[in-house]
């Protein structure tokens, strides 16, 4: 990544410096407006700020982080935490017009501020949402089943999570400042990790109107998220073992950040996203006037396109049949000529802005250059200064402006080690071609290591093949047919469910997933102790733990007459035998259709060599469960939405008899409801108390009973 030179300003042509957010005040160096790295807009080359971090105490940052942010945020569960991001993104949602106004000037058209902007809100959706549907309302989770390391179950041990107790800090590339933040800052802030985020100079202006709007939302706690514009040279010499980095941009600032010392030897946590040299392969089935074949070239044009082909995820090697190499250039030049307007994206029309910079342009057009040095061929478009759609309307050659024509060349030698290792960061592509699946494999691993690769084929033994012969050099593979052709996300856009990140060139590290992410700022740990410790650490009864049985002569004592106020882990009752007899077994099976041998022929079932005879359906002892643990007068508990974990462990013959033992196992209040879920460990056993199955049920019971008018 590459930045303008640092310049003094003549007084008459002072600009506005871009501020830094620290320690919740906004700051800017003494006489900042003096010196620093030019910012200018990407389509018209006028100077819009400048960026100067001089004098900006990094070592106060982190330390603020540390105690305010680590504060403010620990009072917090899990569930409140997920529930500000949702209030948070709402908020941005009413105010991103006037980021697309901002993010203009980057060169970004509407559709790429969708990506961005609107990319970025909708993160803040998903883990505001996936937060409290699938994580505790803790600060603790729990990973994994209890491992039982003593005969009599009174040693037991477990892994949990808790967050680190440092701050994540999170060094952005200039392609998406505002989706590269969130994506970063979301799940740190559900683990309750405050974020220090340095965007990279050219576009960090959109990230600096994207974190004052945050501020001014009032939602986030103190510390939770303080901003660097500007150098942060000496950011890795504030941090220890209690930090995280997060890095996206090139590999070669990626490895100069892995070998600080607080990195190698400090303990600092490092995960980065770098270069990637992703490719989508054609499978043979693909010709042209299938489907397959134009999903792909429609994928290879919007990658190359989107952002000005300013993506990590970009399609940089078409890999495909050697005989289609002319169709799908010919295709992808057609696509282009009819669907792509380049120009200022103000201008109505322009489906292609400007590179990020004129320093951005440079680059890529000596990318270009040194590809075709290499044996590359530019079989579409051209290097040259292309007419562009100005802001006012007209067409014309824009001397300041960082424009680009798309360029896709072809290759005669496949295995060209500048084709699979030198990336033009923009609207650029090449097209190579393969005799057999086997080549197109080894083809797409010589990328050594990328984000993402497509495959586009209906044919399920191609896609096995490319699929299993890729993965493992790629971060995601997106299987493009007729099937998903409409509905796909698309090859260069990574969701926050699923996992973004790739080996070897692409950096190593893995960010999103999910909670995957979440658990990424979190520390897992191995906790050993007794059950009553573990369940009064993690908030999560366990197995051996002690139980408060209710009195069955006193029916409020039962835990289903317990409200969300009233009801704690451990709260319990135990139920009465109840015997199972063949007229039970078959008139189960007569009411449900449930006629397995099992439950009809005594003679079947003991030559199976399982069975003692005819025995229980394992619903019918589940439903004969519900009815010994359940209080069925109207009370707190609402109603039953599942079942978890349900193991039968062995059968149950006519004439034994069967008790449940049901405890209050977890008890999860919702933040924005009168009620909670309380998930009740389930145990069933015999007249000689052997197991016969164990489940969990979850239920959502009131926080109030009766309820307040």
């Amino acid at each position: 990544m590459t930045t303008a030179p640092e310049t003094t300003a003549p007084e008459a042509t002072r600009v506005a410096v871009v501020p830094s957010y620290i320690r919740d005040t906004w700051w800017t160096p003494a006489e900042s407006t003096s010196k620093g790295t030019e910012v200018r807009d990407a389509s018209t080359g006028e100077l819009l700020a400048v960026v100067n971090a001089d004098g900006l105490d990094l070592k106060a940052m982190v330390e603020h982080a540390r105690t305010v942010g680590q504060a403010g945020l620990g009072k917090l569960t899990i569930h409140e935490r997920a529930l500000k991001l949702k209030e948070l993104a709402q908020f941005l949602n009413g105010r991103k017009q006037e980021l697309y106004e901002l993010s203009f000037r980057t060169g970004a058209t509407k559709i790429d501020n969708m990506v961005d902007i609107d990319g970025g809100i909708g993160v803040l959706f998903t883990f505001g949402s996936k937060g409290r549907r699938e994580l505790p309302n803790s600060n603790v989770i729990v990973d994994g089943p209890l491992e039982v390391l003593s005969k009599d179950g009174s040693f037991a041990g477990e892994h949990i999570y808790t967050r680190i107790p440092g701050v994540a800090a999170q060094i952005n590339a200039f392609n998406f400042p505002v989706w590269g933040m969130l994506e970063k800052f979301a799940p740190a802030f559900i683990a309750g990790v405050p974020t220090i985020v340095k965007p990279a100079t050219p576009t960090g202006y959109v990230a600096e109107a994207m974190v004052r709007l945050m501020v001014e939302s009032g939602i986030l706690p103190a510390g939770s998220i303080q901003l660097i514009s500007g150098s942060a040279r000496t950011l890795l010499d504030e941090l220890d073992y209690r930090d995280m980095v997060s890095f996206t941009g090139s590999a070669g600032t990626a490895n100069l950040l892995k070998s600080h010392p607080n990195v190698v030897h400090g303990g600092v946590r490092f995960t980065s996203e770098t270069d990637s040299l992703n490719a989508a392969i054609l499978g043979p089935d693909a010709v042209p006037g299938t489907p397959e074949f134009d999903a792909f070239v429609k994928s290879v044009v919007t990658e190359m396109t989107v952002k000005a082909g300013q993506k990590c995820t970009a399609v940089r090697r078409s890999i495909v049949p050697a005989e289609l190499v002319d169709d799908v250039v010919a295709a992808i030049g057609a696509r282009v000529t009819e669907r792509v307007v380049v120009g200022d994206p103000r201008a109505e029309g322009v489906t292609m802005g400007a590179l990020a910079s004129m320093e951005q342009l440079k680059d890529v057009r000596g990318a270009v250059e040194s590809l075709v040095a290499a044996g590359g061929r530019i079989a579409f478009g051209s290097l040259e200064a292309p007419e562009v759609v100005t802001a006012s309307g007209q067409k014309a050659v824009v001397g300041d402006g960082a424009f680009m024509s798309p360029v896709v060349l072809t290759w005669e030698d496949a295995l060209a080690p500048a084709l699979h290792g030198t990336e033009a960061f923009g609207p650029v592509s090449s097209v190579v071609g393969y005799s057999s699946l086997d080549e197109a494999v080894k083809l797409a691993a010589m990328g050594a290591g990328s984000l993402v690769a497509s495959v586009a084929t209906n044919d399920p033994e191609v896609a096995r093949t490319l699929v299993t012969g890729i993965a493992a050099h790629h971060g995601r593979v997106l299987v493009l047919n007729r099937e998903d052709a409409k509905t796909s996300t698309g090859h260069g856009s990574p969701v926050p469910h699923l996992v973004h990140g790739g080996p070897g060139r692409a950096g190593g590290g893995e960010e999103l997933g999910g909670i995957r992410s979440v658990k990424h700022h979190m520390q897992r740990t191995a906790l050993q102790g007794s059950p009553n410790m573990l369940t009064a650490v993690t908030g999560l009864w366990h197995t051996g733990a002690d139980r408060n049985l209710a009195d069955p002569a006193d029916p409020s004592t039962h835990p289903f007459r317990k409200s969300l106020a009233e009801l704690r882990v451990g709260d319990a009752m135990r139920s009465e035998l109840r015997q199972i007899t063949r007229e039970d077994i078959s008139k189960f099976a007569a009411e449900t259709g449930d006629t397995f041998y099992a439950h009809m022929d005594d003679e079947a079932a003991r030559a199976a060599g399982v069975f003692p005879g005819i025995v229980a359906h394992g619903y019918l002892l589940v439903s004969w469960a519900a009815g010994l643990f359940v209080s069925p007068e109207p009370g707190p508990v609402l109603l039953n939405y599942g079942l978890d974990n349900l193991r039968f462990l062995q059968p149950v013959p006519a004439g034994d008899s069967i008790r449940v033992t049901l405890t209050a196992k977890q008890i999860t209040p919702r933040v924005t409801d009168e009620y909670g879920e309380v998930r009740w460990d389930a145990v069933l056993t015999n007249q000689d108390d052997e197991l016969i199955a164990n489940y969990d049920v979850l239920t959502l019971v009131e926080k109030e009973w009766p309820k307040k008018a």
